[in-house]
């Protein structure tokens, strides 16, 4: 506790540091009250039956996405998600097309002309999605909800839902530039902190009237709960340095030095970005069908709006184990790491440098993705498990999912961030035991 004490007071002795959480607060506060806004012309008192709707499957986790926004006919219903999906699709153009890889090499130009295309291409998506998500809000409440109709209420409820969420990416940039952390990261973040107490009250209530099992049964998921937080933990945090000997078992080469040196690679480069970038893809099927109920799809959309199904959760592995590759490959590149490890004269014992190094690297990355990638998959879809074991379907999302793995890796970031203002003004970091470990090393951004 006196440790605790001595590090707030330390935190606020910075004044720039002390500046930016301040700042980081004030702006995550303006998007939470900004939550609670109900688009015009809709009675909110009538908004009954879509809060049943979002109350469990795709709906639900769509939901918390967007801080219990969507059920609530918010201005900023359609959340951050259609700003992931554009980035998404941006990213893997950068792999195909060669202008957006001139993009890519083009330092701090091309990178303001791709962050301006995928404010283009996120405007396209809502374009799409808000009538979609203006539709099933006729279709779930009733006609008397509607205080206003007609053109001009689609008219101005698309418009709104639209700068909705082009103001949330503006609050997200903010925070980035002026904040702690990363903005967009931390806005999912909080929107899903503001559903876990009502998810916690909603499966105690459950546990000692509908389900039962009474006390007994809900420690026990809690005591499950914390030890899937812990493998969370270490999943985000990967290994920071791989030692060299270890990695030529991998490859096949026992020939190593008996001095122990490392490898700046970690079996989990890739963070949660790869889960962030596979539930967003995720959320096409149901967008497609108008936001409907699971109930009322058939077919392709019925499979892929059951989070407890085979297909859904089976498709949601396979992407998360793709992109855990595509996002490290564009985020670790062995070349210039062997060049890097040439400049400052290091090599690796037994291995030549140039051409073999990088190969080697390369080698080492591809086989300790497999298994950090299969570990994400896993973490990512055991909601479903407890979700069929009898666990409440909004608490069954914290045993493991996308909200767990991005509540830690955006809790990391922002505390290594934090750590690093420390240390920059020779104060003591957040750990005794060592620094904190963030998900790349850094803030990710999304």
């Amino acid at each position: 506790m006196r440790t605790l004490i001595q590090t707030i007071k330390n935190i606020l002795k910075i004044e720039d540091l002390r500046y930016r959480i301040g700042y980081t607060i004030f702006i995550l506060i303006i998007y939470r009250l900004g939550s609670y806004i109900v688009l015009p012309g809709i009675d909110p008192n009538q908004l009954t039956a879509l809060e049943q709707q979002t109350s469990d499957g795709v709906m639900g986790l769509l939901n918390m996405f967007s801080g219990g926004s969507f059920s609530r006919a918010s201005i900023f219903a359609l959340g951050i998600m259609p700003y992931i999906s554009a980035s998404i699709v941006i990213q893997l153009l950068g792999i195909a097309i060669p202008y957006f890889q001139r993009l890519q090499r083009e330092g701090e130009s091309g990178r303001r002309k791709i962050n301006q295309i995928t404010r283009y291409l996120t405007v396209a998506i809502l374009l799409l999605q808000a009538p979609a998500y203006l539709k099933n809000l006729q279709v779930q409440l009733p006609a008397s909800a509607f205080v206003l109709k007609g053109t001009f209420f689609w008219f101005s409820s698309v418009v709104i839902l639209t700068s909705g969420t082009m103001f949330i990416m503006w609050l997200g940039e903010r925070i980035t530039d002026k904040g702690i952390g990363n903005g967009i990261s931390l806005i999912i973040m909080i929107g899903i902190i503001a559903r876990l107490p009502f998810a916690l009250f909603a499966e105690f209530i459950s546990r000692f009237e509908e389900q039962g099992g009474g006390l007994v049964v809900f420690l026990l998921e809690m005591v499950i709960l914390f030890f899937v937080f812990i493998a969370t933990i270490l999943l985000v945090q990967g290994t920071r340095k791989i030692p060299v000997q270890y990695a030529k078992r991998i490859v096949g080469n026992k020939q190593y030095g008996g001095v122990r040196q490392y490898i700046p690679l970690k079996v989990n480069s890739a963070g949660v970005m790869p889960i962030i970038f596979a539930q967003a893809l995720m959320f096409i099927p149901l967008t497609i069908a108008g936001f409907a109920n699971s109930e009322s799809l058939t077919g392709f959309a019925a499979a892929f709006a059951n989070i407890t199904g085979f297909w859904y959760n089976f498709t949601f592995a396979i992407l998360i184990i793709l992109f855990t590759y595509f996002y490290t490959a564009i985020t670790i590149n062995p070349s210039q790491m062997a060049e890097d490890m040439k400049k400052n004269g290091g090599f690796i014992p037994g291995v030549k440098p140039g051409r073999k190094t990088v190969e080697f690297l390369d080698t080492i990355m591809s086989r300790i993705t497999l298994p950090g990638s299969i570990f994400l998959a896993l973490i990512a879809i055991l909601p479903a498990f407890a979700q069929i074991g009898g666990v409440n379907s909004q608490f069954a999302q914290f045993y493991g999912g996308t909200s767990l793995l991005i509540l830690v890796g955006v809790v990391l970031d922002t505390l290594q961030q934090i750590e690093s203002h420390l240390l920059m003004r020779h104060y003591d970091g957040l750990l005794k035991s060592g620094r904190i470990k963030g998900r790349a090393g850094g803030a990710s951004a999304i």
